[in-house]
């Protein structure tokens, strides 16, 4: 609620203002007065008066009541929180009653009031009359106006500069935002020169000049209002292309043109209360009736807010779930309602804290959607520049710490708390509230920084991506130096959050009064005995060390060590974890790892056999193996990955049914597995048109008599004997498969 949180503000400033005039010298008091008035203060009336008074003071200031004995008047026998919590309620529930008592005393006191203060205002007034002050503030609203108007015309080629910038880029964005902001501060400058400005240059009466000067300051601070919020949500009114893609915020026209219709009417209303206010005072009211005319007040900006709830239009997300718009309605107004009550029933402590927990985390959530809005990468057309990370997290940390701090001071400004005086008090309270104020600037400092060293680690970790993809421009092979950055930022970024934490807390303590020299020893203790107690866990994290310092392997290479082969997926300070390549996933401690083969490095030769028929012309053969293998290698699939082509080294041996051909080829690490299956097929075909046989074993009996009695003649196998012999074979060349993954 604008008004609610801004009426105190205009007050201090008023009051502030009007302290310089109202200062005079003090003068002589004669000493007849002064024993009048120690009679008068003996007066047990006015003893009960002054108590009532002061009631009501600590009910306005949110300070708690002093009633009752004093502490040191207690008994030293009594308990000390005997009660506590049925005298808190109790007074809660007083407080209440007494402020509605006070509103049902003064309600019929008020026209009595207005009535002085219209007598009074009309006596110093006579020359001029309330037309005269009303045409007076139209005049010069008006003299403010037509000077916004000249600086509209003036400003004309700024307007031009702030259009011309583009609106796909975040430095485009953020400048037209930076633009419009500025641009607005020129406006609203000269809309306060040309109505409160001219308005002092003339001698005035003293009531005209305070009347006509608080309600010309009421309209400015209204405009400016209206003037930066359309700066920020670009409503319709001003006729912006593509608004939807320059505003502060990711909102909807329809949403832009509602906040800003009634932002500026709730603004207006409030402003002119709030000249109301400052004026009353001055003119007789006393502090029950202004308290019963800001019940008035916070009604009717009560009724607004709700209209404005109400009429308000659907989000993306509220409009795909009908239920979820009518619940946040229904959520806000009870939220508006119970502050209202809270202002009537005197509860000013709640009341403050019931705004701020909400408003609060409100203003952090959309200054983040703001941020991220503005500065969200580019088009495509414009190449789709971006914002560094780090530049975006100081952004958003830097106004959220702001935000936060500024609801802290102004909190305990409303509380009535002196951080002055806070520094050298003694008392309880005092320490825990100052405590606490630590603990909140600590935790914010330690937010801000963390969040900057994530984004600098998360800008390192995203230059590229955990598994290379395979095109037909780029190599698909990691920067050795960023695979590194990607295997050990991870751990630096675990063990400086870790850092981050136990200094933040440690500082916290420190500033709570705890002594943390016991703890850092007894950590320190500790820490020696769990050295001692876990071996196995501290041998881990040496050996995980020394793995990476040595740069034995980095995340995304495929390792093998004793039994356990995989590509490594990542790491923590003890383990790694190992995907294999048929989907088990390792987690293998330091410690156990041993030796290393790293199969990712560099460059990778595989070596394989084909067999080919005795009858073959191995020169032949191996001129048609280079020709598929500097085919192969010109494949856009493969030529990326070959360093070497496939080719014949010579004769391995003289197999049992053929010769066998020893054939190599060098490539990437990762390159040869698919190049080797369509180097199978190739061959098959080009084999099988040159007229080349690849053998496959038969079997030939021999010694068996047919029946005609001839010896030894070959027998042709039986279709049995030839399914043995085929899964024998099958059954070998699956050994020898697994034996080779």
């Amino acid at each position: 609620m604008f008004a609610l949180i801004a009426r105190p503000l205009i007050l201090g400033i008023a009051f502030f203002l009007a302290c310089p005039a109202q200062a005079q010298a003090p003068a002589a008091v004669p000493p007849e007065k002064v024993k009048q008035l120690f009679e008068l203060l003996d007066d047990p009336s006015v003893k009960a008066w002054v108590a009532e008074q002061r009631n009501q003071d600590a009910g306005l200031t949110g300070a708690p009541a002093k009633t009752g004995p004093s502490p040191a008047d207690a008994s030293s026998d009594a308990p000390a929180a005997t009660g506590q919590m049925n005298t808190m309620a109790s007074s809660t529930l007083d407080r209440i009653k007494h402020n509605i008592e006070r509103i049902v005393r003064t309600l019929p006191l008020l026209p009595g009031q207005f009535a002085r203060v219209r007598a009074e205002t009309m006596q110093d007034m006579s020359s001029k009359g309330p037309p005269g002050v009303f045409l007076l503030i139209a005049m010069f609203i008006a003299a403010g106006l037509a000077l916004t108007w000249a600086t509209y015309k003036l400003t004309r080629p700024f307007r031009l500069w702030i259009i011309a910038q583009p609106k796909d880029t975040p430095i485009g964005r953020a400048k037209k935002i930076g633009g419009r902001t500025l641009y607005s501060s020129l406006l609203i400058v000269s809309f306060a020169l040309g109505s409160a400005g001219a308005f002092m240059l003339f001698d005035w009466p003293m009531l005209i000049r305070e009347i006509v000067l608080t309600f010309l300051m009421a309209a400015v601070f209204t405009w400016a209002v209206r003037t930066y919020v359309a700066a920020l949500l670009v409503p319709s009114f001003m006729h912006v292309e593509n608004a939807v893609e320059v505003r502060a915020l990711p909102v909807t026209n329809e949403t832009a043109d509602h906040w800003s219709y009634w932002l500026s009417r709730i603004v207006g209303v409030f402003a002119f209360f709030a000249a109301a206010f400052i004026l009353l005072p001055g003119l007789g009211i006393d502090r029950d009736g202004m308290m019963v005319l800001s019940v008035g007040a916070d009604f009717v900006l009560l009724l607004l807010l709700l209209l404005a709830v109400w009429r308000r239009p659907r989000t993306q997300r509220e409009g795909v779930h009908q239920g979820g718009h009518t619940a946040a309605t229904w959520l806000l107004t009870s939220y508006f309602i119970v502050l209202f009550l809270e202002r009537i029933a005197g509860l000013y402590i709640l009341f403050w804290f019931t705004f701020a927990a909400f408003f609060l985390p409100l203003a952090i959530v959309l200054t983040q959607r703001g941020v991220n809005f503005v500065l969200r990468p580019g088009s495509e057309d414009a190449g789709r520049p971006t914002i560094p990370p780090v530049t975006i997290a100081v952004i958003d940390r830097g106004v959220r710490m702001i935000l936060i701090l500024a609801a802290a001071y102004f909190l305990a400004r409303v509380w009535g708390l002196d951080m002055q005086s806070m520094q050298g008090s003694d008392m309880t309270t005092m320490l825990i509230l100052r405590g606490l104020i630590n603990v909140v600037v600590i935790a914010l400092a330690a937010d801000f920084g963390w969040s900057i060293i994530k984004a600098l680690i998360e800008r390192k970790l995203g230059i590229e991506t955990p598994h290379a993809v395979i095109d037909d421009e780029e190599v698909p092979t990691l920067d050795p130096q960023q695979a590194r950055l990607r295997t050990l930022l991870p751990i630096l970024q675990n063990i400086l959050l870790a850092v981050i934490v136990v200094m933040a807390v440690l500082m916290m303590l420190a500033s709570m009064g705890i002594e943390i020299g016991p703890l850092i020893a007894g950590a320190g203790v500790v820490g020696v005995a769990v050295g001692f107690g876990a071996q196995t866990i501290v041998k881990d994290i040496i050996s995980g060390v020394f793995f990476l310092l040595d740069d034995a392997f980095r995340v995304g290479e495929y390792i093998t060590s004793g039994r356990y082969v995989g590509t490594v997926e990542s790491f923590s300070l003890r383990s790694v974890k190992l995907r294999h390549h048929r989907g088990p996933l390792f987690t293998i401690p330091f410690g156990e790892l041993g030796a290393v083969q790293n199969q990712s490095r560099d460059w990778v030769t595989d070596k394989f056999n084909i067999t080919v028929g005795y009858n073959t012309d191995i020169d032949f053969a191996r001129k048609l193996i280079k020709r598929i293998g500097l085919e192969l290698a010109e494949d856009p699939e493969f030529k990326h990955w070959v360093i070497s082509p496939i080719k014949m080294q010579g004769v391995q041996e003289f197999g049992e049914y053929g010769i066998v051909l020893r054939v190599k080829v060098t490539t990437r690490p990762g390159g040869a597995f698919s190049m080797k299956r369509k180097f199978y097929v190739r061959l098959r075909q080009v084999f099988k048109e040159q007229g080349i046989e690849l053998p496959f074993p038969t079997v030939h009996v021999e010694g068996l008599q047919n029946p005609h009695g001839a010896t030894n003649a070959p027998v042709e196998a039986t279709p049995q004997l030839k399914m043995a012999v085929a899964q024998s074979h099958t059954n070998r060349r699956r050994k020898k498969a697994d034996t080779t993954e």
